[in-house]
């Protein structure tokens, strides 16, 4: 339901133009916000901005891979220069690993995962957080992973860059509780969505994960997801800060 909630808010949605992400613009445009649609993918991205746009909202595509500097600082310009400002940012863009175990993993696998899931994320807040500042408010959140709770839900390298995104969560909550920014992530469980990762091979780590990660109950819609993201950015949310919040039907609970 429209309730504008986010009437005149500008907001960044990484990994916009597909599933979750995609699902959060949505929710966010249809509140009244503006958004910048951020998405390594062109078509996807402007996908998004036509659905959104022809849903009555606002929006603007920014394209890039945003474990790139130069693509982060060109989607928080967009942003400034299109809406104004920085309101919301949600990092939500994310590649899956092979389930691969440490021992297994290789330098290439290791390094797009942590890039794009860990590095990306503390670019963008590091980049929006000066214009947070200056308007005295703001919120972020970050799509972690249940496999940011444990061990066993994904290989070494996306366990890894989850954990990071819990670490940088909390850390940004705890730097600027005290100026209007508050820092929050979700913890999906699994969800029917298209992120990508190479395919598991048999090897040691799809073995060992087999028997965990059969716990993870019923798939969730990808709006399910937007919704709780959607909540933790909002004034409704408004002493909330440093929460990771699992939205996975109580699999974290097993």
């Amino acid at each position: 339901m429209n309730t504008n909630s986010f009437a005149g808010k500008s907001v960044i949605v990484t990994g916009g133009g597909a599933g979750i992400g995609r699902a959060v613009a949505l929710r966010f445009a249809a509140e009244g916000a503006h958004v910048v649609v951020a998405d390594i993918n062109s078509v996807g991205a402007q996908a998004a901005v036509e659905e959104l746009t022809a849903a009555g909202g606002t929006a603007v595509a920014a394209v890039g891979d945003l474990s790139d500097q130069q693509v982060v600082d060109r989607v928080v310009a967009t942003a400034v220069e299109q809406y104004g400002g920085v309101d919301i940012l949600v990092n939500n863009a994310g590649v899956m690993d092979a389930m691969t175990a440490a021992a297994d993993v290789t330098d290439a696998e290791w390094e797009r995962v942590i890039r794009i899931n860990l590095t990306a994320p503390f670019l963008l807040s590091r980049a929006v957080v000066p214009h947070m500042l200056a308007r005295g408010k703001g919120a972020i959140v970050n799509t972690a992973s249940e496999a940011a709770l444990r061990g066993s839900a994904a290989g070494t390298a996306y366990t890894v860059s989850k954990h990071g995104v819990v670490g940088l969560t909390k850390s940004l909550a705890a730097m600027y509780r005290n100026d209007g920014i508050r820092t929050n992530a979700v913890a999906p469980g699994a969800t029917r969505t298209s992120i990508l990762g190479a395919r598991p091979e048999p090897g040691h780590g799809p073995a060992a994960l087999a028997a965990y990660t059969a716990n993870f109950g019923r798939v969730a819609e990808v709006d399910e997801q937007a919704a709780a993201i959607v909540f933790l950015a909002s004034d409704a949310a408004s002493n909330i800060n440093g929460v990771v919040l699992p939205v996975d039907n109580g699999w974290a609970a097993i």
